[in-house]
């Protein structure tokens, strides 16, 4: 049997027979999928957790097992405001993700620098600013501000929908944004200029997936 020792974020967890699951995780080159075998002595895990871990072969089943689990924890791990929001944003790189096996490094780097800074700043902020990221990093940031819908100019009343996708507020009919708002945004990953309600706009947006 085969045995890979590794590090990685859980980003899903099914359930299946006899409380065995099925762990997705990202690593830093790739998406694993590992079976874990109920048993009475194992370690706790859960969505969104950090862990080192063992993939090992296995005769009995086509998945490789998840064994030797390490939980690497940050000291917000245990605040339950902070793990309500890192949960439903590190499933979206699950959605996002799932179908690829080999990915860049981006991604992981991406979650680590995020992780970082989880306990210090707005963690819906730091989602938003690192969505942006991924989309210019996967060349879909449309920073040039033409309405998806009419395909003119957006010089004021901007709204957003899936994706970040820019649009006229008359085009969309969803919330508006200050414009140089949104346009220091994509611009400079920064969310600073950004109002408490753009924030919740924007993370109800975010929600919707990658």
């Amino acid at each position: 049997m085969l045995k890979f020792l590794m590090q990685g974020y859980i980003i899903n967890i099914n359930r299946v027979k006899d409380e065995d699951l099925i762990v997705t995780i990202l690593t830093q080159n790739n998406i694993k999928t590992l079976y874990r075998f109920y048993g009475a002595r194992h370690s706790t895990i859960n969505l969104g957790y950090k862990i080192d871990f063992e993939s090992q072969s296995s005769i009995k089943s086509s998945i490789p097992q998840l064994r030797s689990i390490l939980h690497l924890g940050t000291s917000w791990n245990g605040d339950m405001g902070r793990m309500f929001i890192w949960q439903p944003f590190i499933r979206l790189f699950y959605l996002h993700l799932k179908d690829i096996g080999t990915i860049d490094t981006f991604y992981f780097d991406l979650l680590e620098e995020c992780s970082r800074i989880w306990h210090k700043q707005n963690p819906k902020r730091i989602a938003i600013e690192a969505y942006i990221k991924i989309l210019e990093f996967e060349g879909r940031l449309r920073d040039d501000f033409i309405c998806f819908n009419c395909e003119e100019v957006i010089e004021k009343e901007i709204t957003l929908i899936r994706g970040f996708l820019p649009a006229h507020q008359k085009c969309a009919w969803n919330n508006a944004f200050e414009f140089l708002h949104v346009k220091k945004l994509f611009e400079l990953k920064s969310s600073i200029d950004l109002n408490e309600d753009e924030i919740e706009t924007m993370w109800k947006i975010l929600q919707e997936g990658f």
